[in-house]
């Protein structure tokens, strides 16, 4: 093992008495939803009155979907008329942690934000995974990306996981769908976490002229006519 490959490397750890039923996070690569999976890569527009290219053929979309690592649901949880129950076979002498896979916040936590609804909670996904990173590195807690067919919306939070990282990050959540009925199986993704290295940034203004104004208009007509030029010259490697 190479010390790059070292530094790289982002540990989950597990209580060992769940190690054997508790679903493990997975890349993001591995994690793609069956409709995206289903997706043709180009389709015939009525608009258009042509063959177009579907969001499958969308570099930045694929590269934003598999980036990082999608955390699991603990378990299988039933939604019924805003009622949530679950069945969880758990071993004996579990301490110092929930037995749940959700817990709540209370509303008037986010009252005046987008996340507020009256009687409602912002239910909490609970992790049973420590999460630790390389020093300089946090980690961006997000809803999994582009997924706006779960019935959730995650909210995001930035944690100092090389620092943080002997105890559970867990995962609020605003439930969208109150009229959701069913059930979210165990290992459903509930937040994507992609590690960012902590740096400080300053801004800079400037106008597009000469040389570049030229090259804008050769690239911006290159991709309008479908020739995979960003894919082809400026996709970066990302495994």
């Amino acid at each position: 093992m190479t010390d790059q490959a070292h530094q790289h490397r982002i540990t989950f750890r597990c209580p060992p008495e769940l190690e054997a039923i508790l679903p493990r996070p997975i890349p993001a690569v591995r994690g793609l939803p069956d409709w995206f999976k289903a997706l043709p890569q180009k389709t015939f527009s009525q608009t258009m009155r042509d063959d177009v290219p579907t969001i499958k053929k969308c570099p930045p979309v694929i590269d934003a979907m598999t980036t990082g690592f999608l955390m699991p649901l603990a378990s299988d949880l039933k939604v019924e008329n805003g009622e949530f129950t679950w069945e969880r076979d758990l071993p004996g002498g579990i301490s110092n942690y929930s037995r749940s896979p959700i817990d709540f916040h209370d509303g008037s936590q986010v009252a005046g934000t987008p996340f507020f609804d009256d009687d409602r909670f912002i239910i909490k996904f609970n992790n049973f995974w420590t999460i630790e990173l390389p020093p300089g590195y946090s980690l961006l807690v997000t809803h999994p990306i582009n997924r706006d067919d779960l019935p959730f919306t995650t909210l995001t939070g930035l944690v100092d996981a090389d620092r943080y990282c002997q105890a559970f990050v867990h995962f609020p959540a605003r439930w969208r769908v109150p009229e959701f009925n069913g059930t979210l199986a165990k290992g459903t993704p509930v937040a994507q976490c992609l590690p960012i290295r902590r740096e400080s940034w300053t801004d800079r203004f400037d106008t597009i002229t000469g040389e570049a104004a030229e090259r804008l208009h050769e690239i911006g007509t290159a991709l309008a006519v479908g020739t995979d030029l960003y894919r082809r010259e400026f996709r970066a490697p990302k495994r």
